[in-house]
């Protein structure tokens, strides 16, 4: 695991909540937190630095805050390039993405 080595992005939550981004796409704090099984004041104040420092861009969709890559980064491709590096180490990352469940699950359907 490639992130348990090394933080280059500041800590370990903010580099993990970066690869999960570049995974996802677009997320938002719980679901990042679930993915990683860390608590969500730390995925939340990762985002909120990130976010701060220019690397993310958060947007509302109803009430929840969903964040995605930034797109106006100045270095946005290269960001992505790097992320895409780091994630080809993290295979199991890659398939807990997969297995994740991106949509509501249809009305009145048993569990």
């Amino acid at each position: 695991m490639v992130v348990g080595k090394s933080s280059p992005f500041g800590g370990r939550t903010r580099t993990e909540t970066l690869l999960a981004l570049w995974l996802l796409e677009e997320s938002y704090a719980r679901e990042i937190a679930r993915l990683f099984q860390r608590p969500l004041f730390g995925i939340q104040k990762a985002l909120q630095s990130l976010e701060k420092d220019g690397l993310v861009a958060g947007r509302m969709r109803g009430k929840t805050r969903l964040f995605r890559l930034a797109p106006r980064y100045f270095a946005h491709q290269e960001l992505r390039n790097y992320l895409s590096r780091l994630s080809d180490a993290e295979d199991e990352l890659r398939e807990r993405v997969k297995q994740l469940r991106r949509r509501p699950r249809r009305t009145g359907k048993r569990l």
